[in-house]
């Protein structure tokens, strides 16, 4: 077993000023491929990477998550209480609740339906106006269609301030400037309204909505979620169907880098928009990487990992790693043609089961919703205009700088007609 004896320089200023790029240039000084020791914000932290460091990670004998998410994310991107932050029978309670509305391939082929509509709907004053700023847009249609599809009530007045409000929750939780402090009122805006939505829908009589779900959850208590900690997992249902606005983002800059893949997905191939959908979630960088802390001392490949240390699994360096994916700096949506990808190699959204697990439950709607908007937006007939689409790699999230802004004519007409997309539908699931 390797002890690290040596003493450990605190990076945690390198990462915030690396981003992305931070834990991809220490794996290249690292001695070893898998497992690097660093100090961030004076704690002991262990980096991993590779599919037996995700099954390593996703066991709640070896990492827990109480006590590991900073109050900063928390505020902002998860809420306080958050099922992100529980371990144990608490945390496979509530999980439940999320698995039961997030993975029935019904629910989710009617969020991706109900996603293609919004669209189809939006789409067709876009030719009107001189610009369209692709994420706002999206945010927009994906904020109309899952408020209707977990019948939370959404005024249109409301709905470009509801929408701003989702998307701050994401861009503001990795930094200390301004989106930090817009995310903090964002949340405090958004979950005093759910709070209300939910106690008024206790009033009624039960139904199968997301909404009221969520609003009669239990747990392990017995007892009903307060309405405050309901808003809460409510908002960790729209806060990341909305947050798909920035793979959809990444979509149009891909399409405009490589317009040759437009052709197959205008022509609504089915299996090639999932592959699509699964190469841009490995390709592009969303979630630099996942954090826990050691439950008890452990070993990991001979490495030794102290009680209580920071346990950090690279989701972006794993994602382009070579080892897994040949030439992965190439955008390339065959990869996923040929076969399916596995559990624990792609992990844009966490890796091991998402049925017992920390792994996002949302991965099937995330990618019925990319594969359902990628084909409508192959279908646009558009310009891109000279702007700035470069994508800093210091910027977490990370996101083209112009947001990608179209100048929109009209629809080019498809072969089918294509609905919503769900994975299990197309044939290809993902786990």
């Amino acid at each position: 077993m390797s002890v690290h004896r040596h003493p450990i320089v605190d990076d945690s200023l390198g990462l915030a000023a690396q981003g992305y790029s931070w834990f991809p240039g220490r794996w290249r000084r690292s001695p070893d491929p898998d497992v690097l020791h660093t100090r961030l914000m004076g704690r002991h932290a262990v980096g991993l990477r590779g599919p037996d460091a995700v099954r390593f990670f996703y066991d709640e004998e070896h990492v827990r998550r109480h006590g590991a998410l900073p109050e900063p994310v928390q505020g902002t991107l998860f809420g306080h209480g958050a099922i992100h932050t529980l371990d144990g029978i608490d945390h496979r309670n509530r999980k439940l609740l999320f698995m039961s509305v997030l993975t029935d391939p019904h629910r989710v082929g009617r969020l991706a339906e109900r996603a293609g509509q919004a669209w189809d709907s939006a789409a067709a004053g876009w030719v009107t106006q001189p610009r369209v700023i692709l994420f706002d847009e999206t945010a927009r249609v994906l904020t109309r269609a899952v408020c209707d599809w977990a019948g939370v009530p959404l005024a249109d007045a409301d709905l470009h301030r509801t929408a701003a409000d989702l998307t701050a929750l994401v861009d503001g939780f990795a930094t200390a400037g301004p989106r930090h402090w817009r995310a903090r009122r964002a949340r405090g805006r958004l979950e005093r309204w759910l709070a209300r939505v939910i106690e008024h829908a206790r009033t009624g009589e039960p139904d199968d909505s997301v909404l009221d779900l969520v609003a009669r959850h239990t747990g392990t208590d017995g007892r009903l979620l307060t309405p405050e900690r309901a808003a809460v997992e409510l908002l960790n249902v729209l806060r990341p169907t909305v947050a798909v606005s920035w793979f959809v983002t990444f979509a149009g800059h891909a399409l405009h880098r490589w317009p040759r893949l437009r052709d197959r997905l205008r022509d609504g191939d089915l299996g090639y928009a999932v592959a699509f959908a699964h190469e841009l979630r490995r390709f592009y960088p969303f979630a630099p990487f996942v954090g826990g802390l050691a439950v008890r001392d452990l070993t990991f490949q001979g490495e030794h990992i102290p009680r209580n240390a920071l346990v950090l699994l690279d989701i972006f360096g794993q994602n382009h790693d070579p080892r897994l994916w040949p030439d992965p700096y190439r955008f390339d949506p065959q990869r996923f043609l040929d076969h399916e990808p596995g559990r624990d190699d792609l992990i844009p959204q966490g890796g091991g089961d998402p049925r017992a697990g920390h792994r996002c439950p949302g991965e099937d709607v995330t990618v019925a919703l990319l594969a359902t908007l990628a084909i409508r937006l192959a279908r646009l007939d558009y310009e891109v205009p000279d702007q700035d689409l470069s994508i800093s790699l210091r910027r977490i999230p990370a996101l083209p700088r112009s947001r990608v802004e179209l100048n929109v004519a009209g629809m080019v007409a498809p072969r089918d007609a294509v609905g919503g997309v769900n994975p299990r539908i197309a044939g290809r699931q993902p786990e």
